[in-house]
């Protein structure tokens, strides 16, 4: 007779929240380092962010630049559906252009980011996204500018076919491939899948993440249990917008933004740890030099995050 499992919601407190924070800045940070940050001991640190990998669903990934995997096309798709929502999202997530996909409370029943080689397609996924049964409308908006992710280093991030280009050889190839799925895989292991001596794996895990190719971070599931709320907003912006992006991405609630053409000006995510936290976010964000209107929906389900795209990497 099979026993039936009870769910726990687990609670996250202010240190945990500092801890994620830390670890999506660098997901290789010293044991000691994160103690320091959030004033702990060294063994209470680490027992913190093994509960929250054990309990709270905490990956420490490392995301690859979409430029070294020749994807220089990204955009964000919000879909209106007829019908359940979810088996429109998980049609979706098994589109090879998808690299994330939710559920959403609001005018919008999922949404979607999509990352191709090129426009041409990029415009062909799409095509593939309005072939969905129960895809009733899309609203797109096409990245010029990737300013602020947690799985990619910080700053302005080229899109549009303007991404850097990487000369890459099979020992980059394989270290990539292992830190997607254990950023924190140590350089003795690196060096095995590598077949580069440990001190220059650490030379080539270095060069890798100073030259923004890849970047280790914190990727926190986002499920229904989670006490973090999870809001997606979207910008229209009147006259010129230069700084806008600055003073969005100043903000610690702020997850995510990114610029771009289409139906707004940008979008973005916003976590926090309460809905009064959101609203006060979203408040700050209209009340912002520019920001002529702002439309926001609520993320309920991951159904395809970065950390579903870990598997090797061809050369």
């Amino acid at each position: 007779m099979a026993i039936a499992r009870r769910t726990v919601r687990v609670e996250l407190d202010e240190i945990d929240e500092q801890l994620v924070r830390a670890l999506q800045r660098d997901g290789r940070a010293s044991w000691e380092a994160l103690a320091r940050e959030v004033g702990l001991a060294r063994s209470t640190t680490k027992a913190r962010v093994r509960r929250l990998v054990d309990e709270c669903g905490l990956r420490l990934v490392g995301a690859v630049h979409p430029g070294a995997l020749d994807l220089n096309q990204m955009g964000h798709v919000t879909v209106e559906v007829a019908g359940p929502a979810l088996p429109v999202a998980e049609q979706l997530a098994a589109l090879v252009e998808t690299s994330f996909v939710t559920t959403t409370a609001g005018r919008f029943a999922v949404t979607a980011e999509l990352r191709t080689t090129d426009l041409d397609a990029f415009q062909r996924g799409l095509s593939r996204v309005q072939a969905v049964p129960g895809v009733l409308a899309v609203q797109v908006l096409t990245y010029t500018h990737l300013w602020k992710d947690p799985y990619f280093p910080p700053g302005p991030l080229s899109a549009s076919g303007s991404a850097r280009q990487f000369d890459l050889d099979a020992a980059d190839h394989a270290l990539l491939s292992r830190l997607r799925v254990d950023g924190r895989a140590s350089f003795a292991e690196l060096a095995e899948v590598s077949g580069l001596s440990p001190g220059a794996t650490r030379a080539r895990v270095l060069r890798l993440l100073g030259a923004g190719v890849l970047h280790i971070g914190a990727l926190v599931r986002l499920t229904p249990l989670s006490r973090v709320h999870t809001a997606g907003f979207a910008v229209s912006l009147g006259g010129a917008t230069e700084g806008v992006a600055e003073h969005l991405t100043a903000i610690d609630e702020v997850d995510s933004f990114a610029e771009g053409i289409g139906w707004c000006n940008g979008i973005g995510s916003i976590r926090a740890g309460s809905q009064e936290a959101v609203f006060a976010t979203l408040e700050r964000i209209r009340a912002l030099p520019k920001v002529r209107a702002l439309e926001s929906w609520t993320h309920l389900r991951a159904v395809k995050e970065e950390h579903d795209l870990a598997h090797p990497l061809t050369t």
